[in-house]
């Protein structure tokens, strides 16, 4: 699958995806923002700066330093905000889990498990296998947890944060879905 096949998705007047010349149909996506009171310390970091430099010196002081640092705080921000999780759909059925540039099919994957809030410190904790692959952001309160069965990897399994790992998991694994949300439902 090319990158180009992957950008032609349109959407259609019901608000759904729907595929354009063997692009794959986009079931579930979804931006990791950091929090907003992220943005708002950084900006009065960057004005405190301002005026700590403008400080018997003059408006322009203030001004170049509070522009500058609040360049600097804002792409940070963006970068830590860049992580977006996907689940695509081929046509010939495949359901693709895409983060980043790394992907993932839906039939390597032998079970699912939603990682709720109480017990993500735990999975990444003494329990975590250091050869699974994990992307994580610690402003995103619960974890999808897949478990691979794929002989030509080495990596047990995939742990990702999500915003909201139930419509993630029933976009990517349907079958799976009902059993692997039981401990969101439980606490």
């Amino acid at each position: 699958m090319t990158d180009n096949a992957k950008e032609n998705v349109t959407s259609n007047p019901a608000g759904a995806s729907q595929t354009t010349s063997g692009s794959p149909e986009v079931l579930y996506s979804e931006r990791q923002w950091v929090p907003a009171w992220w943005w708002i310390i950084g900006i009065a970091f960057a004005a405190l700066l301002g005026a700590q430099m403008g400080n018997n010196r003059g408006f322009w002081w203030f001004a170049i330093t509070f522009v500058l640092v609040a360049s600097v705080i804002v792409w940070f921000l963006l970068h830590l905000s860049s992580t977006v999780v996907k689940v695509e759909k081929d046509s010939d059925g495949t359901r693709w889990l895409v983060v980043g540039d790394a992907n993932l099919p839906d039939n390597v994957v032998k079970r699912s498990l939603a990682v709720p809030k109480s017990a993500k410190q735990n999975a990444l904790g003494r329990q975590l296998d250091p050869a699974a692959y994990l992307i994580h952001h610690a402003w995103v309160k619960e974890l999808a947890l897949f478990v691979l069965d794929d002989p030509e990897d080495p990596t047990p399994y995939w742990l990702v944060s999500s915003k909201n790992p139930e419509k993630l998991l029933r976009a990517f694994v349907p079958a799976q879905a009902e059993q692997a949300i039981a401990p969101l439902q439980k606490g």
